[in-house]
């Protein structure tokens, strides 16, 4: 069954999805990141990657917390903890490829903000931070590692099924 979207509609400032899990949607990618309650608090204030030390103690940390869910049998929260551990990785792997962690040139047009892209703007040169790029490097592991979990897999699945 092919995974619905994210849903940005709803009112996640106050909304519980511990209480009403029902209502997640995995997604693509990092979809909802930084909306889902409970899980965003819980995982946010250990999300770190300025340097390879920082990025290593906070990808274990979240690895820790996914592990935590797992053993909890919450799904959310293991895909939330996957999520924040792609985010360390992505997020990392733009400030090693451009210092400011702008990526193109000028502002989003006001009709797509909200929305990722180019939107016809050009994208900027690119450096290498070799810190920023170890800190990508072991947030990616920790990733592949949630990701790649056999039950975290299942789970998955049969949540698609289920809710879509």
């Amino acid at each position: 069954m092919k995974s619905q979207k994210f849903n940005y509609d709803l009112d996640y400032r106050n909304l519980n999805l511990r209480e009403q899990p029902e209502l997640y949607r995995v997604g693509v990618g990092e979809m909802g990141v930084l909306l889902v309650r409970p899980y965003k608090d819980e995982i946010l204030p250990h999300w770190r990657f300025k340097t390879p030390e920082i990025a290593r103690e906070s990808s274990e940390k979240i690895y820790a917390m996914f592990l935590d869910y797992k053993a909890a049998n919450d799904f959310i929260g293991m895909d939330m903890a996957r999520k924040f551990l792609q985010m360390g990785y992505t997020r990392s792997r733009r400030y090693a490829n451009h210092a400011s962690g702008q990526k193109y040139d000028g502002p989003v047009p006001d009709d797509k903000k909200g929305q990722s892209g180019a939107h016809g703007r050009e994208q900027l040169p690119r450096t290498e931070d070799p810190v920023k790029a170890e800190s990508a490097r072991i947030f990616y592991a920790k990733y592949l590692q949630a990701r790649e979990d056999p039950e975290y897999k299942k789970l998955r699945k049969d949540w698609q099924e289920k809710w879509g």
